[in-house]
């Protein structure tokens, strides 16, 4: 088994649990996943607490030899080519020969991406590290997902400025060779020449300093290159001592593996249709909202044609043995499973289809992912039991939010936490202005306080011994006067923050730091900013901080 990197001891760290209940706009079908309440059990097949299944689920994973053998392959073939380290390449000879797979996978974002990339990569790893030790031989792999078509979603990203300001960085479609083709693949859109001016700008932002990060950027995003090929070939880099295997759906032998699951996509359209229609049903009886709206002319498959992914659909309101469509164009399913079997490399998967590819081509023990991805899997569970007949069960990824010097002198400043920073700016600045009142302003708002406990406490004792059907009515007095000494102060604290920019320098510090454009860091911040600052190091020292059977959101403090 390997080895992977122990704590260096150059970047300390101190971490604090956050519970998801305390993050805003967490879904209520993920928070029920999280504490596995028997409302949610239908959907998920095994609870969030890896160590009480990985043993069980191993023999369950039914895998092909002849499958595991051309995987194997072409795995190797890819990440030779993206530069693989030696663990790679071991971690790619232990999955020939019989290991698992701990799978997650992303976007294939500009520069890697938002933080929450590096940490998908990180889980995968401390699950097949975990796994191992269970006596499971299993290995990470991270899925790239070259073939999504929504370009506005990965072209982009932000960068952490010198003064904690996050500076956007994005490559417009004209930037791309041939202009980029709309609703085409990502993975088949090449950079141009305007790629070597954004990665110079990107490294001057990011410092020379770190040569490594710098010096990686501008191995991997260059002309001719694509999103996907240039995310590979970062995360190759940056991952190189944990060995992450990675793999690129859109790989032509691939498609050719996948053929009998597009096959099934359309001969057994209607059953999947049905399934999923109930499923949703289902959940909006438990009382959940679907991730994903189906139809009865959802079909689960993309074309390619021209160049632009192109949905598939059932026509006739999703009749037995009626048309499909591809695009504008009608096609009956005979002569759609033709096109399929001459030509699988035109098809791809929708969201719905997609997990349950890749776990035909991978031998997967755990997927882990994001809170949206957790979601949705309570709807791909009836897809997998149909077309695998094992429902691959999904973990949370390690979730935080990484705390820098400067916004953890302003929290501990005016004694503040990331809960008081997630209730937004406005609430942010109120709450530094109450914190900023001049001493003996504060100590009077105290005695008010004080004073009112006081006094309500000894009218209510009164009251209790005269008649006690009024002792609610007298806590509803004493949180009256409570209220309007919290309005009041709050009059004064935005008085006082109009008056002292001091307090709205602080109060957009910590917004834009810690919960920028009223979401999580992880979500918005580009992970390469953080390795930038503080080296590889943060790699190592962020794995110690994973731990699959904890799923609260993590403070980190970087020092």
């Amino acid at each position: 088994m390997l080895v992977y990197p122990e704590m260096s001891g150059e970047l300390p760290m101190k971490s604090q649990c956050l519970p998801f209940t305390q993050i805003p706009h967490t879904t209520r079908i993920f928070l029920d996943y999280l504490s596995y309440t028997p409302s949610v059990r239908n959907f998920y097949p095994r609870s969030p607490i890896f160590s009480e299944w990985v043993v069980d689920e191993a023999p369950r994973v039914a895998y092909d030899a002849a499958r595991r053998a051309k995987v194997s392959e072409i795995l190797e073939r890819q990440n030779r080519a993206w530069g693989a380290s030696s663990k790679t390449l071991a971690n790619i000879e232990r999955f020939r020969r019989g290991a698992l797979a701990a799978v997650t996978g992303q976007q294939v974002g500009l520069f890697g991406g938002p933080v929450f990339s590096i940490f998908k990569a990180l889980t995968a790893v401390k699950l097949a590290e975990q796994a191992s030790a269970a006596g499971v031989d299993c290995v990470p792999v991270f899925w790239l997902a070259t073939e999504d078509h929504d370009l506005a979603e990965v072209n982009h990203v932000a960068l952490l400025s010198e003064h904690g300001l996050h500076e956007p960085f994005a490559v417009e479609s004209h930037a791309f060779q041939n202009n980029a083709v709309p609703d085409a693949p990502v993975g088949t859109i090449k950079f141009g020449a305007e790629i070597e001016s954004v990665v110079e700008r990107a490294a001057g932002l990011l410092g020379e300093s770190n040569s490594d990060v710098t010096t990686w950027l501008r191995e991997s995003y260059r002309p001719g290159e694509s999103l996907g090929s240039a995310f590979a070939l970062l995360f190759a880099r940056l991952f190189a001592d944990f060995g992450v295997i990675l793999l690129d759906p859109a790989d032509a032998d691939f498609h050719e593996l996948a053929k009998p699951l597009f096959r099934a996509a359309i001969e057994r359209a209607s059953e999947l249709d049905e399934a999923l229609l109930a499923r949703g049903k289902d959940l909006e009886a438990a009382g959940y909202h679907q991730q994903v709206k189906v139809t009865s002319a959802t079909a689960l498959l993309f074309e390619v044609k021209n160049g632009a992914r192109t949905v598939v659909r059932r026509r006739n309101n999703g009749a037995e043995g009626g048309e499909f469509a591809v695009g504008e164009e009608r096609i009956s399913p005979g002569e759609l499973l033709e096109r399929i079997e001459a030509t699988p490399e035109r098809f791809n998967p929708n969201v719905l289809l997609r997990p349950v590819v890749q776990d035909y081509l991978l031998p997967t023990l755990v997927y882990t992912g994001g809170a949206a991805e957790v979601a949705y899997f309570a709807q791909v569970a009836v897809v997998y039991q149909k077309l695998l007949g094992r429902v691959t069960p999904i973990l949370p990824r390690f979730s935080a939010t990484l705390v820098e010097p400067k916004p953890e002198r302003i929290l501990a400043r005016y004694q503040l936490g990331l809960t008081d920073v997630l209730l937004g700016p406005e609430k942010v600045r109120e709450a530094i202005a109450a914190r900023s009142l001049p001493s003996e302003l504060q100590g009077r708002f105290d005695e008010a306080y004080a004073s009112v406990e006081r006094s309500m406490t000894a009218v209510r004792d009164a009251i209790g011994k005269l008649d006690s059907t009024l002792l609610d009515t007298a806590e509803s007095a004493k949180s009256s006067m409570v209220h309007q000494i919290d309005r009041l102060r709050a009059r004064v604290a935005r008085a006082e923050q109009q008056r002292n920019e001091v307090i709205t320098r602080h109060a957009d510090a910590l917004s834009n730091a810690l919960f920028p454009h009223k979401a999580l860091q992880e979500r918005e911040v580009a992970g390469i900013s953080f390795v930038a600052r503080y080296g590889t190091a943060l790699l190592a020292n962020l794995y110690q901080q994973v731990h699959p059977d904890c799923h609260d959101h993590q403070v980190i403090e970087v020092q």
